[in-house]
């Protein structure tokens, strides 16, 4: 297995967290979490870290990634002392599954870390920060909020991690993070996460990175191969019965759903709940202890089905996720990936099952041309037929499609409320976006300070 950094070199592996360098109190507690190999990230990440070199690494979620920058972070930070790292993160969900990841492996070592993410009391993270932290896992907006209340001081973060960053940059946070890494020294080691690597993410690196090493998990490590993929092209208006079923037949494992708005999320738990199910949804729209509560009681067993959108599910780490089914197909490939990898966590397998209706086989054709994994088609073995719409305008062939029906923004009536007119949604979208850039541009205004005291700098 080759890991490539910035200069091409090929790095030696070694096969104990022990060999990687990790202290005595880390090795008893990575031991009593039953930490035994380490993953091909962390083999690549950890002796880089240790020896103070920025690096950026690009792994999916699920891979290993949190312990293959906090386990040589923690190694090198001082116990009893202020806060010297500094771990930005989307999402308030992945906030706190990285600090409790974090927890798990500073027990023996006298540090402390703390989340801070928008949506929980700002006068209660005040009062943990308030008893002395070492680690601070934070989102941007929440973490600017402590800034401006001097509630947080980044003088002497020395360990700076921007995870999931592509994913940051999907949100808008660019700005943000350029305003907090104003406060933090220059003299600090930078490590960068990210599933993707666009253009944008490699010039933030270029920025406010030192001649960062690059590890980049071979295709074999990204090519998803321990999920079993499969799909259904049904009508709209089946895909509810047909969900209800692959639920029945599935084994005990619990299940992932996907849906494409907050709306739909909750009709499907609702209807879910009528059939009998033990379903329970995860949206923005949920306050964060709603969110916390829904995930305790998926996490514990308590329902075994999460509804969930893109954006809510991001940072979920249940190993118990043996399933994740797509009720609705995304029109991003990359967001099909970062879904189904929610199941066949850290080595191990899962299925991945996605029902296609009939304006959605162009997005998954494009899908199905970039994953390197067969990809079942259920239709022949269930004996349903391909349903077909406006025979003379589309034409069906192999695992790709030819359609320009869906460019025409026609109109969907579905049953149990889950049709959406195409048209109207897209101007929802557009309106739902120029009043997010209304409300950044506020919120620019409010930093435009730190423009002037980059300048100065």
């Amino acid at each position: 297995m080759t890991f490539v950094t910035s200069k091409n070199e090929k790095l030696k592996l070694t096969t104990t967290f022990q060999e990687l360098g990790m202290s005595a109190e880390i090795l008893k507690a990575l031991k009593e979490n039953k930490f035994e190999t380490p993953f091909p990230i962390q083999e690549a990440a950890i002796p880089l870290i240790l020896k103070g070199l920025d690096v950026i690494g690009q792994a999916h979620t699920g891979t290993g990634k949190t312990a293959a920058f906090s386990l040589p972070i923690l190694t090198k930070i001082k116990r009893n002392g202020p806060i010297q790292a500094l771990i930005l993160v989307p999402t308030r969900e992945l906030a706190v599954q990285v600090t409790n990841e974090i927890s798990k492996f500073v027990r023996y070592t006298g540090l402390r870390s703390v989340s801070v993410y928008g949506g929980q009391s700002i006068g209660l993270q005040h009062d943990l920060l308030g008893r002395g932290v070492q680690i601070v896992v934070a989102t941007p907006g929440r973490l600017i909020d402590h800034l401006k209340r001097g509630s947080i001081q980044l003088d002497d973060v020395r360990f700076v991690v921007l995870d999931e960053a592509d994913r940051m940059l999907d949100m808008g946070f660019v700005e943000d993070i350029k305003f907090i890494l104003f406060y933090v020294t220059e003299d600090r080691q930078t490590c960068l996460f990210s599933a993707t690597m666009p253009p944008e993410i490699l010039r933030l690196a270029q920025d406010y990175m030192k001649e960062p090493k690059e590890i980049r998990l071979n295709e074999e490590e990204l090519s998803l191969d321990t999920i079993e993929q499969s799909y259904l092209i049904v009508h709209e208006r089946e895909k509810f019965k047909h969900l209800c079923n692959f639920i029945k037949n599935r084994d005990k494992k619990q299940t992932i759903v996907f849906a494409a708005t907050k709306q739909r999320t909750q009709r499907l738990a609702n209807d879910l709940k009528q059939e009998g199910f033990r379903a329970i949804t995860i949206h923005g729209d949920l306050s964060q202890r709603q969110r916390d509560i829904a995930m305790s009681r998926f996490k514990n067993g308590n329902e075994d089905i999460l509804v969930a959108t893109d954006i809510a599910a991001r940072g979920i780490d249940v190993p118990a996720v043996g399933h994740v089914i797509n009720y609705d197909i995304p029109e991003d490939p990359l967001i099909y990936f970062h879904r189904i990898g929610r199941t066949a966590r850290a080595g191990g397998t899962g299925k991945a099952i996605s029902l296609v209706s009939q304006d959605r086989v162009d997005n998954f054709g494009r899908i199905l041309r970039q994953t390197e994994q067969p990809v079942h088609k259920l239709n022949e073995e269930m004996g349903i037929e391909v349903p077909v719409v406006q025979q003379q305008q589309r034409r069906y062939y192999g695992n790709g499609y030819n359609s320009n029906y869906a460019s025409k923004g026609g109109s969907y009536g579905y049953n149990k409320g889950y049709g959406f007119n195409r048209t109207q949604y897209g101007r929802q979208a557009e309106q739902r976006d120029n009043n997010y850039s209304n409300r950044y541009s506020m919120r620019r205004d409010r930093y435009s300070s730190y423009s002037q005291r980059q300048d100065n700098r």
